[in-house]
């Protein structure tokens, strides 16, 4: 525990602080190190493509799409089996503790890091197309950074790059421990809301799960119905409590705002926070940069890769700038004194409670088990590509892999706490770092793949 502990620390603690006027300071971890100079550096190469591209990002997800044959699923089922990993406990608890540490401000600082990870996630899911493979486990194609790195060291040679080794042994530990804490957070949330015992909601958890992952073309299905009703009902509700509480809204903004900047706060140890956990947050929620959604890009079949780019880019914003933003809402319009001392779960549910009486409780209840059983079969399929690269086309280490998940999901619905959390963590600091070794160095193949694609955009308006 101690050496977990300590590597932890190595990645998400602050490894040096920064004074600042008045007294505060603030913390800057490894991650927060690497990722906001590398999305800093995508959108000055991109040219502010978040911003100028946005109208194209959208353009690009409500085209007619088909996912042709064999196996091959279309870009915008690639955003979905994103959006569903994206989407999770991180939306709900996880917004929530960086309001409750950070204040309204970490909001703000939320929104820049989604801003600036939309073009790490335009640059790792363009070189995800351009280097995928045809998978002929499941059919359609498979690829992510365990194949761009290969290409990057190998190219032509089919022995195994140490690097794409280490980036898909650290993916798969990372989603083994993020399989045990969809299990605690589902069978904790319910036993509060409906006082089901753990084990009746783990069991029914898992031998659902089961029912879907282990079968070969449940999990894009399934997928592409709980995903989109799932982010709408959550939206309709958060636009209600926004529209029931408008003459509060002003009043939030400001809130936001002033934060911040730490203009509110009694010391610039408030600016710190705000910010620390504002672009922790961002980045734990938008996971730009972590190379998880490039192993559902590359399985696209679109006509350019840079519009896989844009799919993954405007996934970014779906997760952060709406969804993030509709459970801060949820809670920002509610008295303060209302969730005093309260934290996590508990602090969402009182914020629930206010608005909608004990149905909001029972309501977010479910939100989370669907977020966390999204999340579970998102990364099941994320994990494909890359046991394919360690193990070539096993379909016995495929399953394999899905029954570790699946025991490590009841093991978490039933534990309190395990070194397993932990080690998720540290398996997406560690896929942070190896992929950001090779993604930075090949930038220039995702640069130019979209102005490639912006030339052939212009060159289809002239003809109209």
């Amino acid at each position: 525990m101690h050496m977990i502990t300590a590597i932890y620390n190595l990645f998400w603690g602050d490894i040096f602080t920064l004074p600042l006027p008045g007294g505060g300071s603030v913390g800057i971890s490894l991650l927060v190190l690497i990722l906001i100079p590398a999305g800093i550096f995508f959108t000055i190469r991109t040219r502010c493509l978040p911003v100028r591209c946005f109208p194209e990002m959208v353009r690009v997800t409500v085209e007619k799409q088909s996912g042709g044959k064999n196996g091959a699923i279309s870009g915008l089922q690639t955003l979905i089996v994103s959006t569903a990993t994206r989407v999770g406990m991180g939306n709900l608890v996880g917004v929530v503790a960086a309001v409750s540490v950070g204040g309204a401000g970490a909001v703000f600082w939320m929104w820049i890091t989604a801003v600036i990870g939309a073009s790490t996630a335009f640059a790792e899911a363009t070189l995800a197309q351009l280097h995928k493979r045809e998978d002929p486990v499941y059919g359609g194609y498979r690829g992510g950074p365990a194949y761009y790195i290969h290409d990057f060291f190998r190219r032509d040679n089919p022995r195994k790059c140490p690097l794409s080794v280490l980036f898909a042994l650290s993916a798969l530990l990372c989603w083994c421990g993020i399989s045990q804490v969809i299990g605690n957070s589902v069978s904790s949330s319910f036993y509060n809301a409906f006082h089901i015992p753990p084990i009746v909601t783990t069991a029914v958890l898992v031998v659902t799960a089961a029912l879907i992952v282990l079968r070969r073309e449940s999990s894009i299905k399934v997928l592409d119905i709980i995903v989109p009703i799932m982010a709408a009902f959550y939206f309709g509700i958060t636009v209600f409590v926004i529209v029931k509480n408008a003459a509060l809204l002003p009043g939030v903004f400001q809130k936001i705002f002033a934060e911040a900047f730490g203009l509110r706060q009694a010391a610039a140890g408030g600016f710190g926070a705000a910010l620390m956990n504002g672009v922790k947050r961002g980045l734990f929620s938008n996971e730009a940069g972590s190379g998880s959604a490039p192993c559902a890009a590359a399985a696209a079949k679109v006509s350019h890769p840079a519009k896989a780019g844009l799919l993954q880019a405007f996934g970014v914003f779906v997760d952060t700038l709406v969804l993030c933003t509709c459970t801060a809402m949820i809670m920002l319009l509610v008295p303060e004194e209302t969730l005093s001392g309260l934290e996590g779960m508990e602090l969402l549910q009182a914020a629930m409670y206010h608005h909608f009486g004990q149905p909001g409780v029972i309501f977010i209840a479910i939100t989370l088990w669907l977020f966390s059983f999204s999340t579970f079969i998102g990364i099941l399929y994320y994990a494909r590509s890359n046991v394919s690269y360690l193990f070539d086309s096993s379909r016995k280490a495929q399953t394999a892999y899905k029954l570790l998940c699946l025991g490590m999901l009841f093991i978490g619905g039933l534990a309190a706490y395990t070194f397993v959390w932990e080690l998720g963590d540290i398996g997406i600091a560690l896929m942070t770092v190896f992929n950001m070794m090779v993604l930075l160095p090949m930038s220039g193949k995702a640069i130019r793949s979209m102005k490639e694609y912006e030339q052939l955009r212009k060159a289809q308006r002239q003809k109209k």
